[in-house]
């Protein structure tokens, strides 16, 4: 058995999506291909299965992990494609870390892909009612909850919005912020304003924070996103 069929993977369709960026108003289309997500966020029992740790603040195998870096997203996703016998995405040295185009590995979802997954076909700023749907600070009563306990998606994809933030592969704006990597999602203590699919949080790569994790993906056989 492929290791990540314990992720759910769901298959998620090619589309496009537009992208905006608020500090230079600018708005472009991305063409996403078809690739695979993880149904819900990496769960402390799964991390803890593949590295040994459980760098987590709250305790429970079915709550996401979290306090966890990029640098650590994507080390998981090394040791879980070598564990799988897959090829892995990222080639790291030191605080360098570059994809290997064509590797069939794990890895983290590109900006695009998450946006993309979380509206699901939908136009508006989530996929149903943000009490249905999201742990956020208006119901999540200050603490994470464990993965999938809210509606999913129109395609099967859970904590989309709320719980945790998800660490994608994307600089934020290297211009102004260097290493900085990008964030979606919402967390478990933020305002409904923050749960939107539209919404984008940065974080330098070393940070470990209480309210981030992440997701698995992995590219389809038409390959990795393009940018039109």
């Amino acid at each position: 058995m492929d290791l990540g069929d314990e992720y759910g993977l769901v298959e998620v369709p090619a589309g496009t999506v537009t992208l905006s960026d608020r500090r230079t108003q600018r708005s472009w289309d991305v063409g996403v291909a078809s690739f695979a997500l993880s149904a819900v966020p990496v769960t402390q029992e799964s991390y803890a299965r593949v590295t040994g740790l459980r760098p987590a603040a709250g305790v429970g195998e079915r709550l996401p992990v979290e306090g966890v870096s990029w640098f650590d997203a994507v080390g998981f996703c090394n040791a879980l494609s070598e564990r799988a016998g897959l090829e892995p995405v990222y080639r790291i040295d030191g605080e360098a870390v570059a994809w290997e185009a064509g590797a069939d590995g794990y890895r983290l979802p590109t900006e695009a892909e998450w946006e993309h997954a979380c509206r699901a076909g939908g136009t508006g700023p989530r996929y149903g009612e943000l009490d249905e749907i999201a742990w956020y600070a208006g119901n999540s009563e200050g603490r994470v909850r464990p993965v999938g306990g809210r509606r999913p998606n129109a395609w099967g994809l859970y904590d989309m919005l709320g719980n945790v933030w998800d660490w994608c592969w994307d600089l934020y704006d290297a211009e102004v912020y260097g290493s900085y990597r990008v964030l979606r999602g919402g967390g478990w203590s933020d305002e409904q304003w923050s749960c939107r699919a539209s919404v984008r949080r940065r974080s330098h790569p070393t940070y470990r924070i209480d309210d981030v994790g992440f997701r698995i993906a992995r590219s389809g056989p038409q390959g990795q996103v393009t940018q039109k």
